[in-house]
């Protein structure tokens, strides 16, 4: 009875150990893979994350002095052309160096406490909106009071406005007051992931904003 069972019994060779052994090693790595992705967030080429923007969008709310350099491009049907943009942000004042072309050469917008002025190689001009000073001096104007907010990806707070969300939950498209905006690209700057390119349009205005620096400011 013995000899019949060991007869009868399958033969465990190496190489059937072997070969068992492999397969639980490939299902098991197959395994980790696809816990590994399930639980790894949505992603794109930039490096953003689905859910990243929801976390630090308290952030972005309270980053309200900062430096902002990079190029403007204006088209309308009249023309088409671009300046350089030094732009200072604080809650209570601002300051824009508009310098190129639309800029009549050198061109500096500035705003505190409702006082507004330009001052250009023309001389130095107030209104009581900057909206209205740029139109009076330069013949066309950016939405001067709402994109402090528009810039950081932000919707003003002055009024009703529609909101899209990309994949990952980052704006891709706002409306507000008549403009529409599509954020295109992203960066890093100061710990967050703040607007590196944007297209603003208003009637047959189109306004494209690229930056090339964020700076937290004092």
């Amino acid at each position: 009875m013995l000899t019949s069972f060991l007869n009868s019994a399958p033969v465990s060779t190496p190489s059937a150990s072997l070969y068992r052994s492999s397969r639980l090693w490939v299902a098991a790595l197959a395994v980790a893979a696809l816990t590994g992705c399930a639980s790894q967030a949505p992603t794109n080429e930039g490096g953003r994350q689905a859910g990243q923007w929801e976390r630090q969008q308290a952030d972005v709310e309270a980053f309200e002095s900062w430096i902002l350099v990079g190029k403007a491009g204006l088209r309308t049907p009249e023309e088409n052309t671009s300046a350089n943009l030094d732009w200072n942000q604080t809650p209570y004042y601002f300051r824009m160096l508009i310098s190129g072309p639309f800029g009549g050469g050198r061109s500096v917008l500035e705003g505190r406490e409702g006082r507004f002025s330009l001052t250009t190689s023309e001389g130095r001009f107030e209104a009581e909106t900057p909206e209205a000073l740029m139109e009076e001096q330069l013949g066309w104007s950016l939405p001067v009071r709402a994109m402090p907010d528009w810039v950081r990806g932000l919707p003003g707070d002055h009024a009703s406005y529609q909101l899209e969300t990309d994949e990952l939950g980052f704006p891709s498209h706002l409306q507000q007051d008549g403009w529409e905006i599509d954020y295109r690209d992203w960066e890093q700057a100061e710990g967050m992931w703040l607007p590196r390119r944007l297209v603003m349009n208003y009637g047959d205005v189109r306004i494209t904003l690229v930056v090339n620096q964020w700076q937290a400011s004092e």
